[in-house]
């Protein structure tokens, strides 16, 4: 599992300009099966998604967000090799 966190590094005004491409893209990772959840950062600095996949294939896509290409998030890729999920998350499982 990756947890991929992104943190602006322009005001939130530049984001908002750029929300509904990235969240298109946001939406072609689930449909491809990649994202699992996301959501903002509170307070507001960026966001964090959960994802599964590839290494490489996840790095790809990240560069290709809209966010990342305009230069207003940096992105930072953990991977995580999860061994204990509570019931219903076993998909999290390495």
């Amino acid at each position: 599992m990756f947890i991929l966190a992104l943190t602006y590094v322009k005001p939130n005004e530049e984001a908002d300009k750029l929300m509904e491409p990235h969240m298109a893209w946001v939406k072609e990772g689930y449909a491809r099966g990649w994202f699992l959840a996301s959501g903002r950062k509170v307070p507001r600095t960026g966001g964090v998604v959960l994802a599964i996949g590839n290494r490489a294939e996840i790095e790809a896509y990240v560069a290709a967000d809209p966010f990342a290409v305009h230069g207003v998030a940096e992105y930072d890729i953990t991977e995580v090799a999860v061994t204990t999920v509570a019931a219903g998350l076993e998909l999290l499982k390495s």
